[in-house]
């Protein structure tokens, strides 16, 4: 009788693993792709028609594309703070900028990260390209939830030497799990597809996440000779041109890690997200400018439409409906419960800001999930930039890239969204009760903002 019970057990417990395993096969894979300085205009199927992305066209047909999504900051380092932790900035513990310095802390270690909500629900995940939100051991991926980490710390990287040329001296940042390493010469973009698809291959058989956090087109704009040509040869003027060949150039690197999928046999089963961090740049660093936002106002640092407003796209084949467009307001704090919802993974106990999109993606007519959405950025401690946007109006305080003589005396601007989405005509004047509202509104956020 007691060999009959443990071979019983055995079997009961051969049992459970196999269909544990079939529940773990079904489970989708994830990559999130999180793109660098990147304007909101600045794919063809987003209305750059000086652009050539067809792989990016490609995947938003094959999927849902969002007109109005948002960024939870105009600038890299919140940004990726509130997309990893599902939060705003502030609640996340990184309303600025990370510093690309070595040693000095970043988002808290305490803030549960995507990589952790995934790893947690035992799957493999991993972190590929730019992070630049902590660079100490308790701040770096491998300690917020990531199995796999390659790429740099700091905020930017020369593609081929892996050296930060900005602020010296001079330093190398590359890393694989915490150990500085060295390929010197080869183009970084093409080291993350390599990354990326050894660990797909490596894990074809387990649910995996990745973290696909590619530094294009921030600066330096080092797009391949191809592409510089093409876009000369078109007659596109500088910066425009050299801007265009590094977004060509990362859309063809997409393109090969979506092959590089479907050679797996995974591309049936995956999740695919794409979206930049922010708006494009106008640093001298990058020659000025050469993004757009189309009609949009505002660039990278300001919460003019044009800083924070990107172009985000879903895909999930057969599961998600194709060639679907949706101009609800949504932002990078919601992947993280949306994506929880289609994995089917328990969100953690505690606060989340963001919402899952899976009613809006399931039917266009859901309305808009956040009614009233909250940035907060820059400025002075006395004289703080920062807006508010509920329904189509939305007021920013002292916005940078604002002309003075456009606010108001108290550093206001009031635009309506639907009316003017170029932000164009401040009507704080005309409208003194939504300037109190939206006053009134801001002023219970940034008061709970910072609590966990």
């Amino acid at each position: 009788m007691k060999i009959k019970h443990l071979l019983l057990c055995a079997w009961c417990g051969l049992l459970t693993l196999q269909v544990w395993s079939q529940h773990a096969a079904q489970r989708p894979n994830v990559i999130l792709i999180y793109s660098d300085d990147q304007g909101w205009a600045d794919l063809h199927s987003f209305g750059s028609a000086d652009l050539y992305t067809p792989v990016l066209d490609s995947l938003g047909a094959s999927g849902v594309r969002f007109t109005q999504f948002y960024s939870a900051s105009p600038i890299c380092s919140p940004s990726r703070a509130s997309l990893l932790t599902g939060r705003y900035p502030q609640r996340a513990g990184l309303p600025e900028m990370a510093s690309s310095l070595k040693g000095v802390q970043g988002m808290p270690g305490s803030q549960y990260t995507m990589g952790e909500l995934f790893r947690d629900a035992g799957y493999k995940t991993a972190h590929i390209g730019k992070w630049h939100v902590g660079y100490t051991p308790e701040t770096m991926p491998n300690a917020q939830g990531f199995d796999e980490s390659f790429g740099f710390m700091g905020g930017c990287i020369d593609n081929y030497s892996h050296f930060f040329y900005w602020n010296g001296p001079n330093r190398h940042d590359l890393w694989r799990n915490g150990k500085e390493v060295h390929e010197d010469g080869a183009f970084f973009p093409d080291l993350m597809v390599r990354e990326a698809g050894n660990f797909m291959e490596q894990h074809r058989k387990d649910p995996f996440f990745i973290y696909f956090a590619i530094n294009i087109p921030h600066y330096p704009l080092q797009g391949e000779k191809k592409w510089l040509d093409y876009y000369r040869n078109r007659g596109l003027a500088a910066p425009r041109d050299q801007y265009a060949a590094f977004v060509s150039t990362m859309d063809e690197k997409i393109g090969a890690l979506l092959n590089r999928l479907k050679a797996l046999g995974l591309a049936d089963n995956t999740i695919v997200i794409f979206q930049p961090d922010q708006g494009f740049s106008e640093e001298e660093r990058t020659f000025g400018g050469g993004g757009s936002a189309g009609i949009l106002r505002g660039s990278k640092f300001s919460l003019f439409e044009g800083g924070t407003r990107v172009p985000a796209i879903i895909s999930w084949p057969k599961q998600i409906r194709s060639n679907q467009v949706r101009d609800q307001l949504a932002a990078n704090i919601d992947w993280f419960p949306t994506l929880a919802e289609y994995c089917n993974i328990p969100l953690p106990n505690r606060r989340i800001d963001g919402k899952s999109l899976v009613p809006i993606i399931n039917d266009n007519k859901r309305p808009a999930l956040h009614d009233t959405f909250f940035w907060k950025q820059g400025g002075t401690k006395d004289n703080p930039q920062w807006a508010v946007r509920r329904g189509d109006w939305k007021l920013l305080h002292n916005p940078v890239q604002a002309r003075k003589e456009e606010l108001d005396a108290d550093g206001f601007f009031l635009a309506n969204i639907k009316a003017d989405p170029a932000e164009k005509i401040n009507l704080s004047r005309q409208q003194p009760a939504i300037v109190k509202e939206l006053k009134a509104l801001y002023a219970q956020w940034v008061a709970d903002a910072d609590q966990q």
